[in-house]
């Protein structure tokens, strides 16, 4: 496996522990995977940053995800899922918990829905947090305008998790690199089998445009686990995960943007 930069951030993981109910939206029941078990994982690979992203099975109900904070210590953030009309004292409570970002899931499972998109990034923004988005990224043309428009910082998961096969040629994929181009958008270089037709090990319909992205958008571009890797069998290695995405990066220089300065930016220095 590549060795990794000092400060090196898994951008997305999911936290389930004993004891917190799946909320009535769920549509799954999640692997075991609770922190002390991410901890082995985040030793393994060499990391020593971590985002951990509320899961869609708990709905907004964030304690688990803050007490995975709390475990993981210093070296995590947290994504949550918060109702459109959550007060400012609870938006407060969060970012000192270590929140940095609201999480919307425009699959099944997902809570928010469209139309609250922009008064939430309006309300977090002068959080400094981010609007994660997870989306069906052939739709993006649909709403590209809107995403452009929005007036808090965008991450958008998966290498855009398009969910019908693409090329670098495609409109979906043109419409992601148009708010890449923008000022305050992001992009998660993981999970390649949330999209990918071929599969493993190589994921050759899909390392295409995790190269593209990474090439072009160097500043922008995140890596992630996708850990415990929710309803994906079999259960993907993460290190050969990890050896995947090395081997889209054409440059140490790149290698160390995505693991370690672009989070850093992004999670660490927001208040």
């Amino acid at each position: 496996m590549t060795n990794l930069p000092t400060g090196a951030c898994d951008c997305h993981i999911h936290i389930y522990e004993d004891g917190y109910a799946l909320a009535p939206s769920a549509t799954f029941v999640p692997p075991p995977a609770p922190a002390d078990a991410y901890r082995k994982v985040q030793r393994a690979l060499g990391l020593s940053r971590v985002i951990v992203v509320q899961p869609t099975g708990y709905g907004f109900d964030n304690r688990c995800t803050l007490d995975a904070l709390k475990k993981l210590g210093e070296g995590a953030r947290g994504v949550a899922v918060v109702p459109p009309d959550v007060s400012d004292a609870e938006l407060q409570r969060l970012h000192d918990a270590g929140i940095r970002g609201v999480r919307f899931m425009m699959l099944p499972g997902g809570l928010l829905p469209w139309d609250s998109l922009n008064d939430l990034a309006a309300r977090i923004a002068p959080f400094g947090w981010n609007i994660n988005l997870q989306l069906d990224g052939c739709t993006l043309p649909r709403h590209e305008a809107m995403l452009a428009r929005l007036p808090a910082k965008l991450v958008i998961d998966h290498i855009g998790k398009f969910l019908e096969p693409v090329t670098t040629a495609s409109d979906a994929f043109a419409s992601l690199c148009r708010l890449l181009d923008g000022p305050r958008c992001w992009i998660k270089l993981s999970a390649p089998y949330e999209s990918s037709r071929i599969g493993p090990p190589g994921y050759d319909d899909i390392a295409p445009l995790a190269r593209t992205l990474a090439t072009r958008y160097p500043e922008r571009a995140l890596w992630a686990s996708n850990w415990p890797h929710p309803n994906v069998r079999p259960t993907p290695d993460d290190a050969g995960m990890l050896d995947w995405m090395a081997r889209c990066v054409d440059s140490e220089t790149t290698w160390r943007k995505i693991l370690v300065d672009n989070p850093a930016a992004l999670y660490f220095q927001a208040g």
